[in-house]
């Protein structure tokens, strides 16, 4: 299929980006190979499907508006959401076989699916330079030759891209994340090249307007260059801000991170947890929140909450951290906006690894 090679860019760092983030999520490396894409339709993509899965609907808002589809197996489901609350493999494994998925595993694997769209909005947001801004429903299960197909359920009826990347995770046989996106959204996304026709004869322009085009386009010119200078400062003003607030109640540890994000280079803006967030936020290039958090009370979550709705549409990546994590805990942070987590005692080498690759990703 010619063309979209920039759409199939930017889902292959996406999908990339969906496997890192969620591997440290789950505690598995994971990774997803390079999509393929193909030209299908609905009748094709769930008349070929011969096992249950989930389809989550993708809303595309701002100027490339639109909804598409992101599709997981069931099994391949089962397995990442037992992961995520810290069943024994043995257990995922008997529960793949048996196609059991609790509603523990349901919760478990929306969060998941939400994890994946923020790994996408990290790549899609600077791809197509903030014009787009992606959020997910809760996924629903299909069952092929059960499921009822209407003109909108599972997914509307149209053209499709179809780009399909292959998941795997040690000692585990997993399947493909799909994703289908509608032709005429695609098109939005990447438009076809447009091939202008020569014109048929060049006109011969008059001494008067050669003598007086000039000076016109001068002027142009040079407004044309000064906005395009100071375009040029913001971005490069934007794209080197290293600012990370670390909010955190505990003196010690605020210092180790204040001390050891100055030493890699970043600028860290440190404050208590009830400090005003919105006067921080304010002063403007913060691209990273590291979130001390004490036991995952609705205090606790009050704040990433707040950060959350004080930044949509940046989607400011927050990190969260406490000593100690519960399968609730985990669930909960993702839940309420965390985009990844640390255990305490803060180690250096952890905190650098995580804090650059969201970085790297804005």
């Amino acid at each position: 299929m010619e063309g979209f090679a920039t759409l199939t860019s930017v889902v292959d760092n996406a999908f990339k980006q969906a496997a890192e983030d969620s591997g440290m999520l789950l505690g598995q490396e994971l990774t997803i190979g390079e999509a393929d894409r193909i030209a299908t339709n609905r009748q094709t993509y769930f008349c070929d499907m011969d096992d249950l899965c989930f389809v989550a609907e993708i809303t595309s808002s701002g100027e490339f508006a639109g909804k598409f589809y992101t599709v997981i197996g069931l099994r391949d489901a089962i397995c990442m959401s037992g992961y995520l609350l810290g069943i024994p493999p043995a257990r995922i494994n008997e529960k793949r076989r048996l196609a059991i998925m609790e509603d523990d595993d349901v919760d478990a694997f929306s969060e998941i699916v939400n994890q994946v769209v923020g790994s996408f909005n990290s790549i899609f947001q600077p791809a197509f330079t903030n014009k787009v801004h992606l959020k997910v429903a809760p996924p629903q299960k299909f069952i092929p030759e059960t499921t009822e197909i209407t003109e909108t359920e599972p997914v509307p009826d149209s053209e499709y891209l179809l780009f399909r990347g292959r998941m795997e995770m040690a000692g585990q046989e997993m399947g493909y994340l799909d994703l289908l996106i509608p032709a005429p959204l695609a098109e939005l996304f990447d438009p076809p090249e447009v091939v202008e026709e020569e014109p048929a004869a060049v006109a011969v322009e008059s001494d008067a307007e050669s003598e007086a085009a000039p000076g016109a386009d001068d002027g142009a010119d040079e407004s044309d260059v000064t906005a395009g200078e100071e375009a040029a400062v913001t971005v490069s003003q934007a794209a080197s801000s290293r600012k990370v607030l670390i909010l955190e109640d505990d003196d010690g540890d605020r210092q180790l991170l204040r001390e050891f994000l100055a030493s890699r280079g970043y600028e860290p803006i440190e404050a208590g947890l009830d400090a005003d967030i919105r006067e921080i936020l304010a002063t403007g290039g913060v691209r990273l929140v590291v979130l001390g958090i004490h036991n995952g009370d609705d205090r606790d979550m009050a704040v990433c909450i707040k950060i959350k709705s004080l930044t949509q549409e940046e989607a400011l990546p927050i990190i969260m951290c406490a000593r100690e994590w519960t399968r609730s805990a985990v669930l909960k942070a993702v839940k309420y906006g965390a985009r990844d987590i640390i255990v305490k005692p803060y180690q250096p080498e952890d905190v650098a690894a995580k804090v650059e690759k969201f970085l790297r990703a804005a």
